[in-house]
């Protein structure tokens, strides 16, 4: 079956099937008819499977083609492997918002469970777009590190000599519960989705809005959703990406929200370790979010070796800190000004 996947799908089943055994959930025929799925990519299999595609037009009649290679690129294919391999024929749906598509879809499938359409819901983000048309397509848009003699330290998210991101590809997939049905099974609560909200500043194709009032505004949505105030914030999770505008405009969003707090609260960068994973990025980050609640152990942002002026905040340079952490605010921003914050929080009984 996974030689009929583009390579994003595979990626999604298997931290799926991980996720699955991580969660313990053993699921009944009945139960399974209601399970949903909503996964999140920025472009599913268009980019990898269409280069090899033609690479094979190239050298081959157009008769060898695959059967299989329409079928693989679209971007709700992830979320269909995982409905048929795993036999979930809930409420099913992908979204498709850029570098926001991984968190997004997790606060999307939050959504579903608060609004009584499912009580159990697979969620994430996966991305395979690592092909010479895609690199090239980033590097003439001067959005990638020419960093190139020193990869390990090309990354460097807040950093004043920061010159653009790394392209990453993976997946991570979080099984959701409602509340009560999490605890009738007895389920190891690593965190509870607490709020989220998603906007568009409608500003520029690319670039972010030296205004960031988008950012602001899902930040401030998000904790209103939650029921909580800026000081409510532990740590928060950047977006940043290690281009010169947005972590600026992130910088920014987040004094505006949280005043003179926002030099108190710990930020780190997740991309300047895990590279940008585009529509997976959100999802991945996540993950380490989660591992900042279950730990209390905030992970550097490494490379920031030279604090830039206009990012002055505590990035949590070099490394790791240890820390209470109840609270994590995660923030994703992806192209087209798509803007997807979520709160997670510590469960704690009662």
């Amino acid at each position: 079956e996974s030689r009929r996947m583009a390579r994003f799908s595979q990626l999604a089943v298997v931290a799926t099937q991980m996720a699955l055994e991580d969660a313990g959930l053993a699921l009944s025929d009945e139960e399974r008819e209601d399970v949903g799925v909503v996964t999140g990519t920025a472009v599913g299999g268009t980019i990898i499977e269409t280069e090899g595609g033609l690479r094979r037009l190239g050298t081959k009649s157009l008769m060898r083609i695959s059967p299989n290679h329409l079928l693989s690129l679209p971007p709700n294919m992830a979320a269909f492997q995982i409905a048929k391999t795993f036999e979930f024929h809930g409420y099913n749906s992908t979204t498709v918002t850029a570098c926001a598509a991984g968190a997004q879809a997790i606060g999307d499938a939050a959504q579903v469970i608060r609004n009584g359409r499912a009580k159990v819901m697979i969620t994430g983000g996966s991305e395979a777009t690592l092909t010479p048309m895609a690199f090239a397509s980033f590097a003439i848009m001067r959005a990638l590190s020419t960093r190139n003699g020193d990869p390990a330290a090309s990354s460097r998210p807040f950093d004043a000599e920061r010159d653009g991101f790394v392209m990453s590809e993976g997946s991570a997939i979080f099984i959701l519960e409602s509340l009560e049905h999490a605890l009738q099974r007895g389920a190891r609560i690593y965190a509870e989705v607490a709020g989220y909200a998603a906007n568009s500043d409608g500003y520029h194709v690319i670039a972010p809005n030296p205004d960031p009032k988008g950012p602001i505004k899902a930040i401030r949505y998000a904790l209103a959703d939650a029921g909580m105030e800026p000081q409510d914030i532990d740590y928060i999770n950047a977006h940043g990406t290690a281009t010169p505008l947005g972590d600026v405009a992130e910088t920014e969003a987040i004094k505006t929200v949280f005043g003179e707090r926002a030099y108190e609260v710990p930020i780190s960068a997740s991309k300047s370790m895990l590279g940008h994973g585009l529509g997976s990025a959100g999802a991945m980050e996540m993950l380490a979010c989660v591992m900042t609640i279950r730990d209390n152990r905030i992970h550097p942002t490494i490379n920031l070796d030279t604090p830039d002026p206009q990012c002055d905040l505590d990035y949590v340079p070099h490394t790791a800190r240890a820390a209470q952490v109840d609270v994590v605010l995660k923030n994703s921003f992806g192209m087209g000004n798509q803007n997807a914050c979520v709160i997670l929080k510590r469960y704690r009984e009662n």
